[in-house]
Protein backbone atom coordinates (compact mmCIF):
# COMPACT_ATOMS: atom_id res chain seq x y z
CA UNK A 1 0.00 0.00 0.00
CA UNK A 2 1.05 3.38 -0.85
CA UNK A 3 2.15 5.81 2.27
CA UNK A 4 1.32 9.72 1.42
CA UNK A 5 2.06 10.87 4.51
CA UNK A 6 6.00 10.75 5.69
CA UNK A 7 5.23 12.82 8.65
CA UNK A 8 5.42 13.49 12.53
CA UNK A 9 2.13 12.75 14.26
CA UNK A 10 2.42 16.27 15.72
CA UNK A 11 3.68 18.14 12.24
CA UNK A 12 0.29 19.97 10.85
CA UNK A 13 -1.40 18.46 8.00
CA UNK A 14 -2.55 20.15 4.51
CA UNK A 15 -5.36 18.45 3.40
CA UNK A 16 -4.65 20.24 0.14
CA UNK A 17 -0.81 19.11 -0.54
CA UNK A 18 -2.71 15.26 0.41
CA UNK A 19 -5.36 15.29 -1.85
CA UNK A 20 -2.58 16.47 -4.76
CA UNK A 21 -0.57 13.36 -4.11
CA UNK A 22 -3.02 11.48 -5.62
CA UNK A 23 -3.60 13.45 -8.46
CA UNK A 24 -0.55 14.49 -9.08
CA UNK A 25 0.49 13.70 -13.13
CA UNK A 26 -3.31 12.96 -13.89
CA UNK A 27 -5.23 15.18 -17.05
CA UNK A 28 -7.02 18.04 -16.10
CA UNK A 29 -10.57 15.67 -16.22
CA UNK A 30 -9.11 12.88 -14.68
CA UNK A 31 -8.24 15.24 -11.50
CA UNK A 32 -11.82 16.62 -11.44
CA UNK A 33 -12.93 12.93 -11.05
CA UNK A 34 -9.97 12.15 -8.51
CA UNK A 35 -11.07 15.22 -6.32
CA UNK A 36 -14.75 14.66 -6.46
CA UNK A 37 -13.94 11.17 -5.01
CA UNK A 38 -11.74 11.85 -2.66
CA UNK A 39 -14.01 14.25 -1.63
CA UNK A 40 -16.65 11.84 -0.91
CA UNK A 41 -14.59 9.37 1.31
CA UNK A 42 -12.74 11.94 2.96
CA UNK A 43 -16.36 13.53 4.12
CA UNK A 44 -17.94 10.37 5.50
CA UNK A 45 -14.79 9.07 7.83
CA UNK A 46 -15.99 11.32 10.96
CA UNK A 47 -12.36 12.08 12.56
CA UNK A 48 -10.65 13.91 9.75
CA UNK A 49 -11.22 17.45 10.58
CA UNK A 50 -10.85 16.99 13.85
CA UNK A 51 -7.76 15.06 13.66
CA UNK A 52 -6.53 18.05 11.21
CA UNK A 53 -7.36 20.56 13.76
CA UNK A 54 -5.66 19.27 16.83
CA UNK A 55 -2.27 18.45 14.35
CA UNK A 56 -2.32 22.13 13.81
CA UNK A 57 -3.14 23.40 16.85
CA UNK A 58 -0.02 21.85 18.91
CA UNK A 59 3.29 24.73 18.57
CA UNK A 60 6.51 23.00 16.99
CA UNK A 61 7.97 24.22 19.78
CA UNK A 62 5.82 22.36 22.54
CA UNK A 63 5.28 18.99 20.56
CA UNK A 64 8.23 17.42 21.98
CA UNK A 65 7.01 18.47 25.51
CA UNK A 66 3.78 16.24 25.20
CA UNK A 67 4.75 13.51 23.79
CA UNK A 68 3.13 11.19 26.89
CA UNK A 69 0.27 13.52 26.73
CA UNK A 70 -3.04 11.43 25.73
CA UNK A 71 -3.36 14.02 22.97
CA UNK A 72 -0.38 13.09 20.74
CA UNK A 73 -0.98 9.08 21.26
CA UNK A 74 -4.60 10.08 19.67
CA UNK A 75 -2.54 12.06 17.42
CA UNK A 76 0.17 9.23 16.78
CA UNK A 77 -2.80 6.74 15.72
CA UNK A 78 -5.25 8.68 13.82
CA UNK A 79 -2.26 9.77 11.48
CA UNK A 80 -1.53 6.01 11.04
CA UNK A 81 -5.43 5.65 10.21
CA UNK A 82 -4.62 8.50 7.83
CA UNK A 83 -1.81 6.85 6.38
CA UNK A 84 -4.06 3.96 5.49
CA UNK A 85 -6.77 5.87 4.51
CA UNK A 86 -4.24 7.70 1.79
CA UNK A 87 -3.20 4.46 0.85
CA UNK A 88 -6.33 3.12 0.08
CA UNK A 89 -7.29 6.15 -2.10
CA UNK A 90 -4.35 5.84 -3.96
CA UNK A 91 -4.96 1.55 -4.18
CA UNK A 92 -8.11 2.71 -5.82
CA UNK A 93 -7.06 5.66 -8.02
CA UNK A 94 -4.33 3.52 -9.49
CA UNK A 95 -7.27 0.88 -10.25
CA UNK A 96 -8.93 3.43 -11.90
CA UNK A 97 -6.08 4.14 -14.48
CA UNK A 98 -6.57 0.43 -15.73
CA UNK A 99 -10.28 1.40 -16.34
CA UNK A 100 -9.35 4.04 -18.64
CA UNK A 101 -11.65 7.14 -19.62
CA UNK A 102 -14.89 5.35 -19.97
CA UNK A 103 -15.50 5.24 -16.29
CA UNK A 104 -15.83 8.89 -15.95
CA UNK A 105 -18.74 9.71 -15.95
CA UNK A 106 -19.87 6.66 -13.55
CA UNK A 107 -17.42 7.72 -10.98
CA UNK A 108 -18.40 11.73 -10.79
CA UNK A 109 -21.99 10.39 -10.97
CA UNK A 110 -24.15 10.84 -7.35
CA UNK A 111 -25.18 6.73 -7.70
CA UNK A 112 -21.20 5.74 -7.18
CA UNK A 113 -20.11 9.13 -4.87
CA UNK A 114 -22.52 7.47 -2.76
CA UNK A 115 -21.29 4.07 -3.01
CA UNK A 116 -17.54 5.98 -1.98
CA UNK A 117 -19.31 7.57 1.19
CA UNK A 118 -21.01 4.52 2.54
CA UNK A 119 -18.18 2.54 1.80
CA UNK A 120 -15.45 4.56 3.47
CA UNK A 121 -17.68 4.42 6.53
CA UNK A 122 -17.18 0.96 6.70
CA UNK A 123 -13.61 1.78 5.72
CA UNK A 124 -13.36 3.40 9.07
CA UNK A 125 -14.73 0.37 11.20
CA UNK A 126 -12.65 -2.01 9.59
CA UNK A 127 -10.49 -4.31 11.84
CA UNK A 128 -8.41 -5.63 9.39
CA UNK A 129 -5.98 -4.87 6.14
CA UNK A 130 -8.35 -7.72 4.51
CA UNK A 131 -11.32 -5.96 5.23
CA UNK A 132 -9.78 -2.50 4.02
CA UNK A 133 -8.92 -3.89 0.82
CA UNK A 134 -11.69 -5.92 0.28
CA UNK A 135 -14.21 -2.21 0.61
CA UNK A 136 -10.99 -0.88 -1.86
CA UNK A 137 -11.40 -4.33 -4.69
CA UNK A 138 -15.42 -3.12 -4.31
CA UNK A 139 -15.19 0.61 -5.54
CA UNK A 140 -12.60 -0.23 -7.82
CA UNK A 141 -14.81 -2.95 -9.33
CA UNK A 142 -18.34 -1.04 -8.91
CA UNK A 143 -16.81 1.63 -10.95
CA UNK A 144 -15.74 -0.76 -13.91
CA UNK A 145 -18.21 -3.55 -14.18
CA UNK A 146 -22.20 -3.72 -14.40
CA UNK A 147 -22.57 -7.51 -12.53
CA UNK A 148 -24.45 -5.92 -9.39
CA UNK A 149 -26.73 -3.25 -9.39
CA UNK A 150 -26.07 -0.30 -6.71
CA UNK A 151 -28.64 -1.32 -4.59
CA UNK A 152 -26.95 -5.23 -4.78
CA UNK A 153 -23.54 -3.02 -3.98
CA UNK A 154 -24.98 -1.39 -0.80
CA UNK A 155 -25.77 -5.06 0.19
CA UNK A 156 -21.86 -5.96 -0.25
CA UNK A 157 -20.67 -2.88 1.94
CA UNK A 158 -23.44 -3.96 4.50
CA UNK A 159 -21.74 -7.05 4.46
CA UNK A 160 -17.91 -6.23 4.87
CA UNK A 161 -19.43 -3.57 7.51
CA UNK A 162 -20.95 -6.61 9.30
CA UNK A 163 -19.16 -9.69 8.78
CA UNK A 164 -15.76 -10.72 10.80
CA UNK A 165 -12.61 -12.05 9.11
CA UNK A 166 -13.60 -15.54 10.68
CA UNK A 167 -16.74 -15.44 8.31
CA UNK A 168 -14.43 -14.63 5.43
CA UNK A 169 -12.04 -17.50 5.87
CA UNK A 170 -15.33 -19.81 5.41
CA UNK A 171 -16.74 -17.86 2.22
CA UNK A 172 -13.08 -18.58 0.40
CA UNK A 173 -13.55 -21.82 1.22
CA UNK A 174 -16.58 -22.40 -0.01
CA UNK A 175 -15.53 -21.03 -3.03
CA UNK A 176 -12.42 -22.54 -3.40
CA UNK A 177 -14.09 -25.77 -3.06
CA UNK A 178 -17.78 -25.75 -3.65
CA UNK A 179 -19.67 -28.75 -2.54
CA UNK A 180 -17.28 -28.86 0.64
CA UNK A 181 -19.32 -29.70 4.03
CA UNK A 182 -18.69 -28.52 7.04
CA UNK A 183 -16.39 -30.74 8.42
CA UNK A 184 -14.22 -29.97 5.39
CA UNK A 185 -14.32 -26.75 5.84
CA UNK A 186 -13.34 -26.69 9.82
CA UNK A 187 -10.33 -29.03 8.58
CA UNK A 188 -9.52 -26.67 6.14
CA UNK A 189 -9.10 -23.91 7.94
CA UNK A 190 -9.04 -23.96 11.85
CA UNK A 191 -7.30 -27.50 12.13
CA UNK A 192 -8.00 -29.74 15.24
CA UNK A 193 -11.57 -31.11 16.04
CA UNK A 194 -12.75 -29.41 19.42
CA UNK A 195 -15.59 -30.84 21.49
CA UNK A 196 -19.23 -30.37 20.12
CA UNK A 197 -20.27 -28.56 23.35
CA UNK A 198 -17.33 -26.20 22.85
CA UNK A 199 -16.95 -22.54 22.47
CA UNK A 200 -15.62 -23.31 19.17
CA UNK A 201 -17.68 -25.31 17.89
CA UNK A 202 -20.47 -22.55 19.11
CA UNK A 203 -18.66 -20.04 17.17
CA UNK A 204 -18.89 -22.19 13.96
CA UNK A 205 -22.21 -23.06 14.05
CA UNK A 206 -22.82 -19.03 14.69
CA UNK A 207 -20.33 -18.83 11.21
CA UNK A 208 -22.49 -20.73 9.37
CA UNK A 209 -25.63 -19.88 10.55
CA UNK A 210 -24.75 -16.04 10.08
CA UNK A 211 -24.10 -16.38 6.19
CA UNK A 212 -26.63 -18.95 5.54
CA UNK A 213 -29.22 -16.72 6.86
CA UNK A 214 -27.89 -13.43 5.01
CA UNK A 215 -27.88 -15.36 1.88
CA UNK A 216 -24.16 -15.60 1.32
CA UNK A 217 -24.31 -19.19 1.34
CA UNK A 218 -26.44 -22.47 1.15
CA UNK A 219 -26.29 -26.40 0.95
CA UNK A 220 -26.16 -27.53 -2.67
CA UNK A 221 -29.33 -28.32 -3.53
CA UNK A 222 -30.47 -29.88 -7.54
CA UNK A 223 -32.22 -27.82 -9.94
CA UNK A 224 -34.72 -28.40 -12.83
CA UNK A 225 -33.72 -27.01 -16.44
CA UNK A 226 -35.52 -23.74 -15.28
CA UNK A 227 -33.61 -23.50 -12.27
CA UNK A 228 -36.44 -24.20 -9.83
CA UNK A 229 -34.75 -25.82 -6.69
CA UNK A 230 -36.02 -29.82 -6.37
CA UNK A 231 -37.27 -31.01 -2.47
CA UNK A 232 -34.83 -33.81 -1.26
CA UNK A 233 -36.74 -36.95 -0.50
CA UNK A 234 -37.66 -37.91 2.84
CA UNK A 235 -35.44 -40.04 4.11
CA UNK A 236 -36.98 -42.81 6.99
CA UNK A 237 -34.78 -44.03 9.64
CA UNK A 238 -35.09 -47.75 10.70
CA UNK A 239 -35.24 -47.55 14.71
CA UNK A 240 -35.93 -43.64 14.87
CA UNK A 241 -33.80 -40.86 15.16
CA UNK A 242 -30.59 -40.77 15.75
CA UNK A 243 -30.01 -40.31 20.16
CA UNK A 244 -27.67 -37.35 19.21
CA UNK A 245 -28.36 -33.72 17.63
CA UNK A 246 -26.26 -33.56 14.43
CA UNK A 247 -22.55 -32.35 14.52
CA UNK A 248 -21.43 -28.71 13.64
CA UNK A 249 -19.03 -30.06 11.76
CA UNK A 250 -21.20 -32.64 9.55
CA UNK A 251 -19.23 -33.86 6.99
CA UNK A 252 -22.39 -35.42 4.49
CA UNK A 253 -23.88 -31.81 3.75
CA UNK A 254 -22.47 -30.02 0.89
CA UNK A 255 -22.26 -26.25 1.28
CA UNK A 256 -21.76 -23.72 -1.93
CA UNK A 257 -22.12 -19.92 -2.37
CA UNK A 258 -25.53 -18.63 -3.41
CA UNK A 259 -25.71 -16.59 -6.73
CA UNK A 260 -25.25 -13.34 -4.49
CA UNK A 261 -22.93 -15.24 -2.55
CA UNK A 262 -20.35 -15.45 -5.92
CA UNK A 263 -21.23 -11.69 -6.68
CA UNK A 264 -19.77 -10.72 -3.42
CA UNK A 265 -16.58 -12.54 -3.74
CA UNK A 266 -16.11 -11.13 -7.38
CA UNK A 267 -16.42 -7.77 -6.73
CA UNK A 268 -14.89 -7.89 -3.07
CA UNK A 269 -11.77 -10.61 -3.33
CA UNK A 270 -11.02 -10.76 -6.76
CA UNK A 271 -7.93 -8.47 -7.91
CA UNK A 272 -9.12 -8.62 -11.34
CA UNK A 273 -11.46 -6.26 -12.86
CA UNK A 274 -13.56 -6.25 -15.73
CA UNK A 275 -13.94 -2.50 -18.09
CA UNK A 276 -17.05 -0.83 -18.49
CA UNK A 277 -19.18 -3.01 -20.97
CA UNK A 278 -16.65 -5.91 -22.00
CA UNK A 279 -19.34 -8.21 -19.77
CA UNK A 280 -18.08 -11.18 -16.85
CA UNK A 281 -16.05 -14.03 -18.55
CA UNK A 282 -15.59 -16.59 -15.84
CA UNK A 283 -14.18 -16.09 -12.54
CA UNK A 284 -10.94 -15.07 -11.33
CA UNK A 285 -10.08 -17.00 -7.66
CA UNK A 286 -10.03 -14.94 -4.75
CA UNK A 287 -7.26 -13.58 -3.24
CA UNK A 288 -6.69 -15.32 -0.02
Amino acid sequence: MTELIPRSATEPLDIDSLRGELIKGRSPRWQRMLKKFAAAALGSVPWIGGFLAAAAAIPDEEAGEKEDELRTQWLEEHHRKLGQLYGTLSDISNRFDKLGPDIEERVESPEYLELVRQAFRAWDHAETADKRRYIGNLLGNAAGTKLSSDDVVRLFIAWLDQYHESHFMVIREIYQHPGITRYGIWEQVFGEFPREDSAEADLYRMLVRDLSTGGVIRQSRATNAAGQFLRKPSVRRPGGPPPTMESAFEDTKPYELTELGKQFVHYTMSEAITRIGQGDKGEEAPAS
